[in-house]
């Protein structure tokens, strides 16, 4: 069979898997190394892809793009997890489906509705020139910067890697996502490297391809800083914010870290959004942030000591909790009652401590949480099933951190196969993990929160512009199957440097 003609211009060699075993960050942690079983896991997709690809006539590259590259990725994964003894949850296809399209269509196609709460970019590319604005400069040197939207006549055209047209391509039609939430960083309203401005911006420029549901924003609220409060019915009247989003361990102004459940500064933000009309609000817990955003007297803000007692008090407010909790320095294992003070145990703790039943008002979101967690089975399955049991199928949402890790397909991918193995059901009390509790997860559960209704908002995606986008995409697929995240420490201190 003759190879069919690759016109890639991402990665023409097929050099990069379609799911990512890496070690990128989001930029709030220092990545760290590679564990053996993820290279191992990695090592053997590679030669099985190549194997494959060969079977079928295909080129690396055409093969990669495929169903059954995904299907054949993520079955080496299971391979090396298993001979290794992780085996608390696995990617739940059949082996055929790694040389047949059909059967990897039926385990990887699009079914669900898909709404990602956390997304990102960086700012438009003419703020990026101001002479404070260095991490353009620390931006120029990551090697994911080298993209294919490089524009070689600009001293700034390695930016459009990380601007609003690269989102708008991994996040939308790279990726299976209906809808999605741009959110902010915890800087200061001066240094946001995303201002309220540019992320209308760019929700207009989504909205213009359909009738504005395709694309929310948050509105940045940060209590500590001087004037935040006070701005949040601004930004409510005047951006159409769909929800605050906020940092309890952030430092910007050199001081401490704050609580939800503390007056000065939680309880007069809760009271400011019940006000504002917007009661959804959308608060980074685990995942440290890097100084200067937080000091190391900070990280013990991380934790979700306070989320119970501030949902016990406040009914009628929603509580997002991004990363849900999870801490990368402490690994998931079976939620034991006791002291936790942070990862996700504390959240379950704080909910159990305050009477906070699941799917209440509390809800888990997975953006970097899911990443990580995709690159351990045992790990995985201690913490999706952990979220699901004590905070609630109805209540864990989805998220991806995205564009830093580039587009979200593959954790949709790893995601929609993804199973909690029935020994680890039986022992900890876990749930299978059904096509209607991914469904939940995928994007079902954070309607409630947001107000927003399904059927509508299918309704409006029939004949929009980004529907026929994604409908040509998909017919000449060329994802980058980049990340946009620091991969070394040494690129995460470079980012931080340049960024003050």
């Amino acid at each position: 069979m003759a190879r069919k003609q690759d016109t890639s211009r991402f990665d023409p060699e097929g050099t990069r898997l379609p799911i990512k075993l890496d070690t990128t960050s989001n930029g709030e942690f220092t990545p760290g190394p590679l564990e053996r079983h993820s290279v191992l896991a990695n090592q053997r997709a590679v030669e099985q892809v190549g194997i494959n690809a060969r079977r079928l006539g295909l080129s690396r590259r055409n093969f990669l793009t495929s169903s059954a590259g995904a299907a054949t990725t993520l079955l080496a994964f299971n391979e090396v997890h298993a001979a290794l003894g992780k085996t608390g949850s696995f990617y739940d296809l059949p082996q055929l489906a790694a040389l047949d399209p059909a059967a990897a269509d039926a385990s990887l196609a699009k079914r669900e509705f898909i709404f990602d709460i956390q997304g990102h970019h960086v700012n438009a590319l003419e703020r990026w020139k101001a002479p404070n604005m260095l991490t353009a400069t620390g931006l120029k040197f990551m090697p994911q910067s080298k993209c294919a939207y490089l524009d070689p006549k600009s001293e700034y055209g390695h930016m459009k890697c990380f601007t609003s047209q690269a989102f708008v391509k991994e996040m939308f039609l790279d990726s299976d996502t209906d809808m999605a939430v741009l959110t902010f960083t915890p800087t200061t309203y001066e240094d946001m490297p995303l201002t309220q401005e540019e992320a209308e911006a760019t929700r207009e420029m989504v909205a213009a391809m359909n009738d504005g549901h395709r694309l929310l924003v948050h509105g940045r609220v940060v209590p500590n800083v001087a004037g935040d409060i006070e701005r949040m019915p601004e930004l409510a009247e005047k951006w159409q914010v769909s929800a605050w989003k906020t940092y309890t361990q952030a430092d910007p102004a050199g001081e401490t870290g704050w609580w939800l459940d503390d007056e000065e500064h939680g309880a007069r933000l809760i009271e400011m959004a019940r006000k504002t009309g917007v009661k959804t609000i959308c608060i980074h817990k685990g995942v440290p942030l890097p100084t200067p955003f937080m000091t190391g007297k900070n990280r013990k803000f991380g934790g979700c000591g306070d989320v119970g007692k501030a949902a016990r008090q406040n009914p009628d407010i929603n509580f997002i909790i991004y990363h849900s909790g999870y801490d990368l320095k402490f690994r998931g294992e079976e939620f034991v009652p006791g002291k936790h003070e942070i990862g996700i145990d504390s959240l379950i703790q704080s909910l159990i401590d305050n009477g906070v039943q699941p799917n209440s008002n509390v809800y888990a979101e997975l953006g970097t949480t899911w990443r990580y967690l995709m690159k351990d089975p045992n790990e995985a399955a201690h913490a999706m099933g952990k979220l699901f049991k004590y905070v609630g199928e109805n209540n864990v949402v989805w998220g991806t951190d995205c564009i830093w890790y580039g587009s979200p397909q593959d954790q949709i991918q790893a995601f929609r196969t993804f199973q909690i193995s029935t020994e680890y059901q039986e022992r900890f009390g876990y749930p299978a993990v059904t096509p209607e509790l991914r469904a939940k997860v995928f994007g079902l559960n954070a309607l409630k929160p947001y107000g927003l209704d399904v059927t509508d908002i299918r309704k409006s995606f029939l004949a929009d512009t980004m529907q026929k986008a994604k409908g040509i995409n998909a017919e000449r697929p060329d994802p980058t199957y980049l990340t946009y995240g620091p991969q070394t420490r040494r690129e995460f201190f470079a980012l931080l440097k340049a960024g003050g």
